[in-house]
C-alpha cells in the first residue's frame, strides 16, 4: 500500500479510503466490522463517513454508520488511523436533522462535531468535511450555477473561525471540503491564509471515466492550493463493474431505491461503461479492477474512496492497487473519453 500527504497536512492516507455509507442500511453492524477488518489487514489506515451516512438518507438510519464504526474503533489502535466524516449542509430535506437546521454555522457545527465524536467513540476526528457548500451550487449531477437560486449563507471566515477553535480545542485535526467548486477551493483557501486561519487540506468530489468534471478547473484550483482530491464514486455506483448491462441486479443499489443515483442515468452513461469494459477485458483485466486503478492513476488523486456491500467486492476492488495502467490502455481510455466526454458529471 502507497501512502500520501493529504495537502499541506501531516496525514499520509493509504491511496485506497474505505467508504462506509452502506453500513446501516445495506450492511448490518457484523458486515461493517468484517470489511473494516479486512481493509485494515490489506494496508488502509483511511476511514471515510458521514453524519448523514448511511445512504439513502432516512430519519431512522441517520446516524447509523458513525455508530457502526465506533463499535468498531474501541478495538483499534487509534493513532493509526485516520477517521474522515463530514457535516451537512443546508439545501436538503433533512428536516429532523438538528430540526432542520442546517446552515455551517456555530451552533450546528459545534453539535455536528459533537454528536460525531459521540457516536464514533473517539476523542478527535482526523478530517472534518463540510458536506457540500453552504452555498447554492449544482450538486449530485446538477450541472448549470442559478443566481436564482442564491440564499443566505455562512460567511467563508466565520466558518473558518469555528472550525480554528475546534482545531485548537483538540476535537478535529484538519479541515476538508467535499462536492465543492473551483471558486469554493480557492475562498477558502485564500480566506485562510489572509486572516490566519486554518486552511483546508482536501476536496471529496466525485471522479471516475465517466465523471472527469475535476480534470479542468477543478484539477488547477487542487494544484495550486495543494488540496488533494479523495475521489468518490469511482466505480460510478457500480455502473463500471459491467454488471448492470445485461439488466439490473435485484441487489444493487439502483434497483433497491427508486429514484437514486439519477446522475448515472443519463444519455451515453451506458454506452460509454460499454466501451470502457470492453477495454478492460480486451487486456484481461476486470473492468472494476481496471477503472479503479484509471482513477487512482491521476495525478491530482491523492485517495481512492470504494465501498463494498459484500467483502468479495471489496476484495475485488482492492486487487486495482497490482494494476499500473499502459500508455496504450490510457490512450484507449482518453479515445472513449472524446467520444462520450463526462456523460454522468
Amino acid at each position: 500500500m502507497k501512502y500520501n500527504q493529504l495537502g499541506d497536512s501531516d496525514l499520509h492516507v493509504s491511496e485506497i479510503c474505505l467508504g462506509t455509507m452502506t453500513f446501516g442500511q445495506q450492511n448490518t453492524i457484523g458486515e461493517a466490522h468484517q470489511q473494516l477488518d479486512y481493509a485494515i489487514a490489506q494496508g488502509v489506515n483511511f476511514i471515510d463517513t458521514a453524519e448523514m451516512y448511511p445512504v439513502p438518507v432516512q430519519e431512522h438510519t441517520q446516524g447509523l454508520t458513525e455508530t457502526y464504526i465506533g463499535e468498531w474503533l474501541t478495538r483499534q489502535q487509534r493513532d493509526q488511523l485516520i477517521v474522515a466524516t463530514k457535516i451537512a449542509g443546508p439545501g436538503r430535506d433533512f428536516h429532523w436533522l438538528r430540526a432542520g437546521q442546517q446552515q455551517v454555522d456555530r451552533k450546528n457545527i459545534t453539535q455536528a462535531v459533537e454528536d460525531s465524536l459521540r457516536r464514533l467513540k473517539t476523542d478527535y476526528i482526523d478530517l472534518y468535511q463540510i458536506h457540500w457548500p453552504g452555498r447554492s451550487v449544482p450538486q449530485f449531477g446538477e450541472t448549470i450555477f442559478d443566481p436564482s437560486r442564491e440564499r443566505e449563507t455562512v460567511p467563508i471566515a466565520e466558518q473558518l473561525t469555528v472550525f480554528a477553535e475546534l482545531i485548537q480545542a483538540g476535537k478535529i485535526r484538519y479541515l476538508g471540503l467535499s462536492n465543492e467548486t473551483p471558486w469554493g477551493v480557492t475562498q477558502f483557501s485564500q480566506i485562510a491564509n489572509q486572516l490566519g486561519l486554518p486552511k483546508v487540506v482536501s476536496i471529496q468530489n466525485a471522479y471516475s471515466l465517466v465523471n472527469r468534471i475535476f480534470d479542468s478547473a477543478l484539477a488547477e484550483a487542487s494544484y495550486r492550493e495543494n488540496v488533494g482530491l479523495l475521489a468518490y464514486s469511482p466505480l460510478a455506483f457500480g455502473l463500471l463493474s459491467g454488471k448492470y448491462l445485461n439488466g439490473t441486479p435485484g441487489k444493487a443499489r439502483l434497483s433497491l431505491f427508486e429514484g437514486f443515483g439519477g446522475r448515472y442515468r443519463k444519455p451515453n452513461v451506458e454506452a460509454a461503461v460499454a466501451a470502457y469494459v470492453e477495454i478492460a477485458r480486451a487486456h484481461n483485466l476486470k473492468p472494476a479492477v481496471f477503472a479503479l486503478a484509471f482513477v487512482r492513476s491521476r495525478w491530482f488523486v491523492t485517495s481512492t474512496i470504494i465501498g463494498a456491500t459484500t467483502l468479495e467486492q471489496l476484495q475485488e476492488n482492492l486487487e486495482s492497487l497490482k494494476v499500473e495502467l499502459d500508455a496504450t490502455i490510457l490512450a484507449e481510455i482518453e479515445a472513449v473519453n472524446l467520444r462520450y466526454p463526462s456523460p454522468a458529471p
